[in-house]
């Protein structure tokens, strides 16, 4: 069965960072069914190499839908080379933890997928940690959000913006709740909504909590029932 190309971006200026290839042209993508390994490498390095501080950060390669209606399921990344055949998890947001690997750089390794990969979009994904907890130190998520901005422009995304706020994303079948507990005082259970995970996806469905700096008090916690599919940075 013939594979499918894996097209690319260049950059996103959301709550994550996009730092591929930049696009393809619709000749190129038939001409090639793949990308290389060498090209999505020199990319996701930046992330590993980048000296500010990011310890709230996390950096993924993603595969997220050009349009609305593209379902990942069943979508499977494949990493292949002479020496190493190996399947790279995708979680339910289309991300995966980047091997690095010498002899997949060596060997000028494929990275494939088993779909038509022109509904796809690829990228270095940055993102805000999760906690197994589900506890937040408001105090660190507004780090954690200047963290990523400040990421975000050293990649050259995002001139001008501003962290206003962070964004919690669940399955929409996740009952959590999300509740901002000050340091003296009653809890508030923050609002859920439906859509995208990211501010900029178009996949859409998923159960979103924004949690904005302006609206609590700067001492307290953010504490949630079960652990997010993901954090955003809220930038505008």
């Amino acid at each position: 069965m013939r594979r499918y190309a894996i097209a690319s971006v260049v950059v996103s200026a959301v709550a994550a960072c996009t730092l591929l290839c930049g696009p393809r042209t619709a000749a190129a993508q038939e001409e090639q069914d793949w990308i290389a390994y060498r090209d999505a490498y020199r990319q996701m390095i930046w992330f590993e190499k980048y000296g500010k501080p990011k310890q709230f950060l996390q950096s993924h390669f993603r595969i997220r839908p050009r349009e609305k209606g593209t379902s990942l399921d069943g979508l499977r990344l494949n990493l292949n080379s002479k020496t190493i055949q190996l399947s790279l998890p995708l979680d339910a947001l289309g991300r995966a933890v980047f091997p690095f690997s010498k002899a997949a750089y060596d060997d000028n390794a494929e990275l494939t997928l088993n779909r038509n990969a022109s509904q796809f979009r690829t990228a270095a994904w940055v993102s805000i940690v999760t906690r197994a907890d589900g506890v937040y130190a408001a105090a660190d998520l507004r780090t954690a959000c200047e963290q990523l901005l400040a990421y975000q422009q050293y990649a050259g995304a995002a001139p001008g913006k501003v962290c206003v706020g962070v964004q919690f994303s669940f399955l929409r079948s996740d009952p959590a709740e999300v509740v901002f507990q000050p340091a003296g005082g009653a809890s508030t259970l923050l609002a859920v909504r439906e859509g995208a995970a990211f501010p900029a996806d178009v996949q859409s469905g998923f159960r979103i909590v924004a949690y904005r700096f302006a609206s609590f008090p700067e001492n307290g916690r953010i504490v949630s029932s079960s652990v997010p599919l993901a954090i955003a940075a809220l930038l505008e």
